[in-house]
């Protein structure tokens, strides 16, 4: 695991966005695609913006094939939807062929679309196991990543898969990557900045493990990274 600390929020989307170009670009000169899923929320909206702009030409952008980590149970045209936010954001901005985009199925419902989106996975890989190059994560201010709530079944599910489960804290049905999936990625990247971020971060990185309370634990990888800004850093005592 590597650190990557920044003074501001721009600074840390700006190591990110060179990351993920860095991870696409050994991707496609290893095996001619790249595969990354996305991360929902507030945070990768800049990201989104950043590599549909300054990457626009730094990237072989036909061959990068997109998914999702978690995805809430709505409409795809619902403002709540992850797949929506990175359709705005990044895919119609760069042209991206839709045929490259993988969105999760929400009107199928809950267990059909996570079960649905697991057959498309073993499609995509072939029937091995799904290996993701890139998987972008964030972290949540209840130590929750992708839709690994703290107390929910999905955390101790063993299976590399996408699974449906009810989040009462947000009282909405979510479709999610399993911990062992996203942990069979190459490469792994948590974005996260803000002083609201410092107590999770905290828990995460340097407190007993405890992943029914601190479900972000879970996540380890050959190669992962946090990329923090300061504010989100400062309550570690190890930098």
């Amino acid at each position: 695991m590597k650190l990557n600390i920044f003074k501001t929020d721009t600074e840390v989307l700006a190591a990110l966005a060179a990351y993920f170009a860095d991870a696409a670009k050994q991707a496609i000169e290893a095996r001619d695609r790249f595969s990354v899923a996305l991360s929902g929320g507030s945070s990768p909206k800049k990201l989104h913006e950043l590599l549909a702009s300054e990457y626009r030409d730094k990237i072989e952008w036909n061959k990068v094939y997109f998914f999702f980590g978690d995805e809430r149970d709505v409409p795809l045209t619902d403002s709540q939807s992850n797949y929506l936010m990175a359709k705005q954001t990044l895919f119609d901005p760069l042209g991206i062929d839709p045929s490259h985009v993988y969105a999760v199925q929400t009107p199928l419902g809950a267990e059909e679309a996570a079960k649905d989106y697991t057959r498309h996975l073993d499609h995509f890989f072939d029937g091995e196991s799904a290996s993701f190059d890139l998987i972008i994560l964030g972290l949540g201010d209840n130590s929750h990543t992708a839709s690994l709530f703290p107390h929910t079944s999905v955390l101790t599910d063993e299976s590399a898969s996408v699974q449906a489960l009810y989040i009462d804290e947000v009282k909405m049905n979510r479709i999610t990557f399993t911990a062992p999936l996203i942990n069979n990625a190459h490469h792994i990247a948590f974005l996260v900045y803000g002083a609201g971020k410092a107590e999770a971060v905290k828990h995460i990185l340097e407190d007993k493990k405890d992943i029914q309370e601190y479900p972000a634990q879970l996540i380890e990888g050959k190669d992962l990274q946090w990329f923090l800004d300061e504010p989100s850093a400062g309550k570690l005592a190890n930098k």
